[in-house]
């Protein structure tokens, strides 16, 4: 019965925000509520989410101080130089700026921390998306599936856990995995081509001088007013103002308002400060590298790090202010969404649902797979990744599969390295916290990012998975 429920509540909180009948912060905290009736246990909804809370306290402390001082680093213009650097690259191109957004988000996501590479990705490519109309699923989801495979890094957290579970090295682990999860990054820079050719059959393409120059010369009109299935917009094509005599086929209620999509790249304005760049730059190098060396928890690092930002970049109060002000919408959106997360998973947890499901799905493996229990694993990680947490697969499921597989003579190590296959999907789960700091930033509806990702980051896992067989690691 519990089993049926838990596949059932996660199904329905799919479905709703899928089809926007919800919203992400009133399906993850009413639709788990109604089942812990349905369940029985009403009574101990005030227990169940508590313990929720409790466990995700740390990391929604963490996600708040992290926006706020990223936030900080960006209006001062720490990342200027790498969104001029990027847009350089891309020249205006969609194809060149989609796969520079998976080569960034790659890169950025060598510290280990989701939060931190959606945070920066975001922050360099969410003008120059808008600015050309491009579709910002196409962004959160190549983001998001590079984050994935990097994530297995062995201070990103899944190689770490299963080390732990299984009483395992995690370099023993990882470095096997190396050939495999590179294949899985080429397939992530193949994918983004595709869809980046897509982008720019779609839009066209300018030159980085055109996309520069002031809206009143230059200026990007959409075809019309529909979306499309997976852009955030509809066919947009280049159109230049003849003198304001209305003569070309765009009117002005054609033109898109002037906005502040590109104000990242303004070098005048009132926040930057040149003087501290090298302050700055060696404050997030030091901050990075003492959460990577876990010289203090990464929530207390965050916290510092903004107080001390905030202090020396923008000393007088009233300037304080207007910095945690500006970052506000964006603190408030992600750390609801991290407090409503908890009922979902305190419910899923107190219930006793996560294990009635583990269990049911492990005593479903036929007794012929048993010497392929590595395959097993590996299948299995992506849509338990998906719908459950990484400690719950972890420290929950990994050890029984093991056990199941060490029955049939496969060694844990080859089902810990199977276990990592479910990560590029794993990071747009509804349960992982940064997924919602990258979907606020981007101003993307989460629904549609599921709908988009949900595809490609499972091939994503599947190329990885294939390529493990095939090299002998899995």
């Amino acid at each position: 019965m519990l089993t049926i429920l838990g596949f059932t509540m996660i199904a329905t909180f799919l479905v709703l925000i899928m089809l926007k009948k919800m919203s992400p912060i009133a399906a993850l905290v009413l639709i788990p509520a109604l089942f812990c009736v349905f369940v029985g246990k009403g009574a101990k909804l005030g227990d169940y989410v508590i313990d929720g809370v409790t466990s995700l306290a740390p990391t929604a402390a963490m996600l708040m101080f992290a926006i706020v001082y990223f936030g900080v680093m960006i209006d001062v213009g720490l990342f200027d130089p790498i969104v001029r650097g990027i847009l350089k690259f891309c020249k205006a191109d969609p194809l060149r700026i989609v796969v520079g957004t998976a080569v960034l988000a790659a890169i950025v996501s060598l510290d280990g921390d989701g939060s931190t590479t959606f945070m920066i990705t975001v922050s360099a490519m969410y003008p120059l998306y808008k600015r050309l109309k491009m579709s910002l699923v196409v962004m959160t989801g190549v983001a998001a599936m590079a984050n994935g495979v990097m994530n297995t890094l062995p201070w990103g957290g899944p190689t770490a856990r299963a080390a732990t579970a299984l009483k395992l090295d995690a370099s023993d682990i990882f470095v096997p995995m190396i050939p495999a999860l590179a294949v899985g990054l080429l397939g992530v820079l193949a994918l983004s081509y595709v869809l980046g050719r897509r982008e720019r059959k779609r839009l066209g393409v300018l030159t980085l001088d055109e996309v520069l120059e002031p809206e009143t010369e230059t200026v990007l009109v959409g075809a019309g007013a529909g979306a499309s299935g997976d852009g955030d917009g509809a066919v947009a094509k280049k159109a230049a103002r003849a003198g304001g005599s209305g003569s070309g086929s765009g009117t002005d209620a054609d033109l898109p308002e002037a906005d502040d999509d590109f104000q990242g790249l303004d070098p005048h304005r009132a926040t930057l400060r040149p003087k501290l760049y090298w302050f700055n730059a060696l404050l997030t190098v030091t901050l990075l590298t003492a959460m990577i060396m876990e010289w203090l928890p990464i929530p207390v690092l965050f916290l510092l790090g903004a107080a001390l930002a905030l202090t020396v970049n923008f000393p007088h109060m009233p300037d304080q202010k207007a910095r945690l002000g500006a970052h506000a919408e964006n603190v408030l959106n992600v750390s609801g969404m991290v407090f409503a997360a908890a009922v979902f998973t305190g419910v899923l947890t107190g219930t006793g649902m996560v294990d009635h499901m583990s269990k049911w799905l492990v005593s479903n493996i036929p007794d012929g797979m048993g010497p392929h229990m590595a395959l097993v694993t590996g299948v299995l990680s992506i849509p338990l990744t998906y719908f459950m947490s990484n400690d719950g697969f972890y420290f929950g499921v990994l050890p029984v599969l093991a056990e199941a597989g060490q029955a049939h003579g496969v060694s844990s190590l080859e089902i810990a390295r199977a276990s990592l296959v479910g990560q590029p999907l794993h990071m747009s789960s509804p349960l992982v916290p940064a997924v919602y700091v990258l979907v606020g930033m981007a101003k993307v509806e989460f629904g549609d990012h599921t709908r988009f990702v949900v595809k490609w980051a499972a091939l994503t896992s599947l190329v990885v998975l294939g390529a493990g067989i095939l090299f002998g690691i899995i």
